[in-house]
């Protein structure tokens, strides 16, 4: 959990990035920082997708008027599951360097590529909706 608190705290050096070279990674803080951004917009997209879901959800519970937990209670309860294994596998990628300048780097690394796997099975989703 320190290294999260570690990762988010990275989220006032956005501010910094068009000062920071994402093609030319010439220092940690840099590849760190673009790793940062990467996530930080592929977390957007996620958002956008997930409120479609939602709605498509919403929608659905509508028409069929279930019994029981809903469709949108039920990815509801799917995406918190998901949000806390997501940071516990990428706090678990970032030890690889434990305690070292990469290991920031490492963990935003790995929230964006979770995070662009799970914006595409949300897609997924919506088109059986």
């Amino acid at each position: 959990m320190l290294r999260l608190a570690l990762v988010l705290s990275l989220a006032p050096l956005s501010l910094f990035a068009q000062e920071v070279d994402c093609v030319n990674q010439p220092t940690q803080l840099d590849m760190t920082m673009c790793a940062h951004m990467d996530w930080q917009a592929a977390d957007a997209e996620l958002n956008l997708v997930y409120a479609d879901a939602i709605a498509a959800m919403q929608d659905s519970d509508a028409a069929y008027l279930p019994q029981g937990a809903t469709e949108e209670d039920r990815l509801r309860a799917a995406q918190r599951a998901w949000v806390a294994f997501r940071d516990a596998n990428c706090d678990v990628a970032g030890s690889q360097m434990r305690d070292g300048s990469g290991e920031p780097m490492l963990v935003n690394i790995c929230l964006h590529q979770m995070t662009l796997d799970r914006t595409a099975e949300l897609a997924t989703l919506l088109g059986d909706y």
